[in-house]
């Protein structure tokens, strides 16, 4: 095979995935059919397994330099639930409109991107293509959730011989017109951690028939999340490294002399996408999500909380965490708790082999975009690849007729949906990208 990837293959094997309900499990069926397909094209592939029913698979094609750095092509099967009264088509259908759009749950998160990678490295493999270094898929159960810890963490742990110098996963890509007319594709070059805190505020218990006696725990918690708002950082460069933010900003607002919540404010009048992504990294965020006050409702609590799901930069530690939030409390009267360990954020350099190869293939497709380097606000498998295999992990696949608006509102919500002709981008991006890194 030396034309690019069959423009139906890429499309069924997406479908093919969606059909498939991976709901927080069932991945294995899913992992199955992957290495059916891959084996069909003389591609090795393994299943690796902790729990039966929620495969990973691990396929290559092996390099013939073992000094030549190594590039995976990564992806999750898990997707979240999906509810189908919510829903213009069904989730599992995998229906395709009049207009090209692809429906279903997994189709920007992420079955789009695990076929096409699929699909790249098949045809890789069909067209005799011999890698220096080994190339890599790895398609990996449960990281939506991850509680189960059977995807990415464990696998890295009890295959050590998994170590890709280089890989390529979800969180970037979107594209993007600015206001002043220019053209960006996001590349992710890390992701936040997280610190959740217990905000529990005091007070003394009472009987509910007589409010003024006792000291009504609740009202107390009512008032200290007014100060907690939506939970948007305060730009606090003396304590925080913003270099990620930085490089962003580098990009859209060069103009020197400028400060930092000038160049924030700027950048963010240029998309209305950029106002939401661009403030959550400037810092700590603390957005309320969880709440509890009495057990019964005839008893006024001496304690109620609520749990603030805080992402964290980079190199933020709890004691940072602490602070930003004791200074958006004040000394008011509460306790702080941490209901879970920490998990540090990662990065990886926004320059090197495998972006400048991204920015060169995305040139190719798309003459008119820029890469800009973003910081994602939540986090990927990207951060096991980083923590445990050392790997330099990026996240990007192409999109030039699904919109950003419509891949944002498409994540874990109703109506989730990409247009096919970005599938078959997705699979030749994919292919150009593993010859000019591992040809």
């Amino acid at each position: 095979m030396s034309g690019p990837p069959a423009y139906d293959e890429v499309i069924g094997l997406t479908q093919d995935l969606i059909r498939i309900d991976t709901t927080n499990g069932n991945e294995t069926a899913a992992a199955r059919h992957l290495a059916d397909f891959l084996t069909g094209a003389s591609v090795e592939c393994d299943l690796v397994t902790r729990d039966p029913a929620r495969a990973n698979l691990v396929a290559r094609i092996p390099g013939s330099d073992p000094a030549a750095p190594s590039l995976a092509f990564v992806g999750h099967l898990d997707v979240v639930p999906a509810d189908p009264r919510d829903w213009s088509h069904p989730p599992f259908a995998a229906e395709i409109d009049d207009d090209g759009f692809l429906f279903g749950r997994g189709a920007v998160d992420m079955k789009n991107e695990v076929a096409a990678r699929a699909v790249a490295m098949a045809h890789l493999a069909r067209s005799d293509f011999a890698p220096r270094g080994d190339l890599w898929l790895i398609a990996v159960a449960d990281e939506e959730d991850g509680s189960a810890d059977v995807g990415m963490r464990w696998l890295l742990e009890a295959r050590p011989d998994i170590r890709p110098d280089l890989a390529i996963n979800e969180g970037g890509g979107e594209r993007i017109t600015l206001a002043d007319g220019r053209v960006l594709a996001s590349l992710s070059v890390g992701e936040k951690g997280t610190q959740p805190v217990r905000l529990v505020a005091l007070g003394e218990a009472g009987h509910a028939s007589v409010p003024s006696l006792g000291d009504n725990a609740v009202p107390h918690l009512g008032r200290l999340l007014t100060k907690i708002g939506q939970g948007l950082p305060r730009p606090d460069p003396e304590h925080l490294d913003l270099a990620l933010l930085d490089q962003t900003l580098a990009v859209l607002v060069p103009e020197p002399g400028l400060t930092l919540e000038e160049r924030l404010a700027r950048a963010a009048g240029l998309h209305p996408l950029l106002a939401h992504l661009l403030p959550p990294l400037a810092g700590t965020t603390m957005a309320p999500t969880m709440l509890q006050g009495s057990l019964a409702r005839n008893v006024m609590p001496a304690r109620a909380w609520a749990d603030l799901d805080c992402r964290i930069l980079p190199g933020s530690t709890r004691a940072d965490v602490e602070r930003e939030v004791r200074s958006r409390l004040g000394e008011d009267h509460f306790e702080l708790e941490w209901p879970e360990e920490l998990i540090p954020g990662s990065s990886s350099p926004a320059a090197g082999l495998l972006p400048d190869a991204i920015a060169a293939c995305l040139a190719d497709l798309d003459p008119e975009a820029a890469l800009m380097p973003l910081l994602c606000t939540g986090y990927t498998d990207s951060s096991f690849l980083r923590l445990g295999a050392g790997t330099a992990a990026y996240g990007f696949s192409p999109f030039l007729s699904t919109s950003a608006e419509v891949l944002a509102a498409g994540y874990h919500n109703a109506d989730e949906r990409v247009h096919v002709d970005d599938l078959v981008l997705a699979a030749r991006f994919h292919v150009a990208l593993a010859k000019r890194v591992l040809g």
